[in-house]
């Protein structure tokens, strides 16, 4: 006879867990479907090229900073060194009239009239009246010595707190844009960490082969430099092509952009200041039509700084990984403006 028992029911657990991996599994096979294709070579390396730009605006940034931090920490040490010297004249000029209170009291410790009775004769009481006002005349003027550098002591110490207040927020700026740059540093290795070690390798002879090229075939032009320190300084940085971006580097083995600047012109005796929010007031200001060869050019918000090297074309280095070369001004972003330094 047939067993007409009914099946068993399967538990809500075991139910409940086969609805869920079943949802999971349509999930994810509908994100796949939906997923952004992965970028090309050349997609990966605008989005570096990008955050190496904006790397590069943080590390100029650093770099002031840094260059703030050293000077305030010069006129901090001088005006510390200013007060302890201060201090010890003030002790001295406070010993002096510590004297001049004891000899005070040893001349003039008795009443005039009185002294004028037991004086012997009255010429010996006029020389000590005389003594003992001009002990009083010194003792009013070492007090107004010590008044007027006690008034300058508490000023000296002032402005130390002020320019150590100063100190504390550059070098928390410093912090923030160390790690800005850095952060920009990591998203462009982990872009580059998409592509296989041959891309990569690719990229990287690719870029150093159009900085040696960019050295052996560029047009000029026949444009005349300004001055002949632009001229001079043009030239030397013409000898730095291939050479290596670092950046805080300031040569002559590695240079970022405002550092080759920097040891470009130094080259020609002129001295720029560090950065390129800086050398930016290191000449007069120049429009793109009167640029010539030897100036500086600034792009991107000046956060790029570069040589113009005539005919459209500027010598800089460009960013981390690649090499100083020449390259159209096109290529390098949003032109500011030209400086000619003097």
């Amino acid at each position: 006879m047939a067993s007409h028992r009914r099946p068993k029911q399967p538990s809500r657990i075991r139910v409940t867990v086969l609805t869920a991996t079943a949802a999971a599994a349509v999930a994810l096979t509908s994100q796949a479907a939906h997923a952004d294709p992965k970028p090309t070579k050349d997609e990966v390396k605008a989005e570096v090229d990008k955050l190496y730009h904006e790397a590069e605006a943080a590390t100029e940034k650093f770099n002031g900073a840094q260059e703030q931090q050293d000077k305030l920490q010069e006129q901090v040490d001088a005006l510390q060194d200013k007060v302890a010297r201060g201090q010890d004249e003030l002790n001295t000029l406070r010993g002096e009239l510590g004297s001049l209170a004891t000899a005070q009291y040893r001349s003039g410790g008795i009443d005039p009239s009185i002294q004028l009775f037991l004086a012997s004769d009255p010429d010996s009481f006029l020389d000590k009246a005389s003594a003992l006002d001009q002990l009083t005349a010194k003792q009013a003027e070492s007090l107004q010595k010590i008044q007027s550098k006690q008034r300058t002591l508490a000023q000296q110490r002032k402005e130390g707190q002020e320019k150590l207040a100063d100190l504390a927020d550059v070098r928390k700026a410093l912090g923030e844009n160390k790690k800005k740059y850095q952060g920009k540093l990591a998203e462009a290795r982990q872009l580059l960490n998409t592509l296989t070690a041959a891309e990569r390798a690719k990229m990287a002879q690719d870029d150093q082969r159009a900085s040696r090229a960019a050295g052996e075939r560029v047009e000029l032009g026949n444009e005349v430099p300004a001055s002949a320190r632009g001229a001079a300084a043009l030239a030397a940085a013409a000898t730095k092509v291939g050479t290596p971006y670092v950046s805080g580097a300031e040569g002559p083995g590695s240079f970022d952009c405002s550092g080759l600047t920097q040891w470009a012109y130094a080259q020609a005796n002129v001295q720029l200041s560090r950065v390129t929010y800086t050398q930016i007031n290191d000449g007069a200001r120049v429009g793109r039509s009167a640029l010539k060869p030897g100036d500086l050019v600034f792009f991107n918000n000046t956060s790029h700084v570069g040589l113009y090297a005539g005919n459209n074309q500027v010598l800089h280095a460009p960013y981390p990984g690649a090499f100083v070369r020449y390259e159209s001004m096109g290529y390098l972003g949003s032109f500011q403006f030209g400086v000619r330094p003097s």
